[in-house]
């Protein structure tokens, strides 16, 4: 039985894991840490958890979190960063569902969050928990940076055409539309339900923290640099990203259903759909499931993928377990076989 920490376990991520290890039975949680609702029952703050927990929120505790075998980090970005260290140092491994670790060079993941890295020489120890691309390396890893929600979508869409080399990597766009609980479950005007309700806009056109994160996953992949011009929408959905990739083919393109199809043909949680059939957010709506679709337009130089996660799951938590199975050599799938809510 894995002996599992949670930090940060009010917000939207945090809930989503428990609601998902509850349903798990290689993991205990033994410890859930919110500093302002610290006594309270975790039952009390989420109804829907009833009869399957019976802890209290508690302050965070250094010793405590180090007895696990594994803590997740569901906090904003520079908290886990203070903590890891100490945790390291005991033998507890790391999954950080926040961008602490995701970017491997400091003063970049600086430039983008507007304040120093407080453990940088930890960055290159970082595994990037992206599973279809670095399963073998997350099996041995100490430290899992669990990649953001805009990243994974576009990634997976992006990733068969840049390892065959079949677009230019330089001119890659990304138009991608998340649901209001991508912005977290504090209070902002902006994603008050009378605020959103039948309107959809972009926003961080000019620059969103995930762009840098997006570049390094695909320049890995690509074998050198690429270039993204990436605008996020918000969607009056609560779940849900879809993402629409446009890239320019090198050449006339090979099958290219069939070359998804043959690359992800053994990803458990990666469906590529039959060709003419497009992903909707509503069939991966709690599951722990990319659903894709590539289409050449009037068969001319311009390839576009449809890539839809829930942010909440696929995009978050939901990958976070997945690399936790990874790690302690458990079935990929385990406690992550729910399927789509519909309607």
């Amino acid at each position: 039985m894995i002996r599992v920490g949670i930090v940060g376990g009010t917000g939207y991520t945090g809930v989503e894991l428990l609601r998902l290890l509850a349903m798990h039975e290689g993991v205990e949680v033994v410890t859930i840490t919110s500093r302002a609702e610290a006594g309270r029952r975790v039952d009390e703050q989420f109804p829907n958890l009833r009869g399957y927990y019976q802890l209290a929120f508690a302050e965070p505790d250094p010793g405590v979190l180090a007895s696990c075998d594994l803590v997740f980090f569901a906090t904003p970005h520079n908290v886990a960063m203070q903590l890891v260290p100490e945790l390291l140092a005991a033998g507890t491994r790391i999954v950080d569902l926040s961008a602490d670790y995701r970017i491997r060079d400091a003063a970049l993941w600086s430039q983008w969050y507007g304040e120093p890295h407080a453990s940088p020489d930890l960055l290159a120890h970082a595994v990037y928990g992206l599973p279809e691309v670095n399963r073998e390396q997350i099996r041995q890893a100490q430290l899992v940076a669990c990649p953001g929600c805009y990243p994974t979508a576009i990634q997976l869409g992006w990733i068969p055409l840049l390892a065959r080399g079949l677009v230019a990597p330089e001119g890659l766009i990304a138009s991608a539309a998340s649901g209001a609980s991508g912005a977290g479950r504090q209070a902002k005007v902006d994603n008050l339900l009378s605020e959103t309700a039948g309107s959809f806009k972009a926003y961080g056109a000019a620059g969103h923290r995930h762009l840098p994160e997006i570049e390094q996953g695909l320049g890995d992949v690509a074998g050198g640099p690429v270039a993204v011009t990436f605008v996020p929408h918000l969607l009056p959905i609560v779940r849900g990203i879809h993402a629409t990739l446009f890239a320019r083919l090198l050449a006339s393109p090979p099958d290219l259903q069939a070359l998804f199809e043959d690359y992800y043909r053994d990803e458990p949680f990666v469906d590529v759909l039959p060709a003419g059939v497009l992903p909707q957010t509503r069939t991966v709506k709690g599951a722990n499931r990319c659903q894709l679709s590539v289409i050449v337009p009037q068969q001319r130089d311009t390839v576009v993928v449809l890539s839809v996660i829930d942010n909440l799951v696929k995009g978050a938590s939901g990958q976070a377990v997945q690399n936790m199975n990874i790690m302690f050599g458990l079935p990929e799938t385990a406690g992550l076989e729910q399927i789509g809510l519909l309607p």
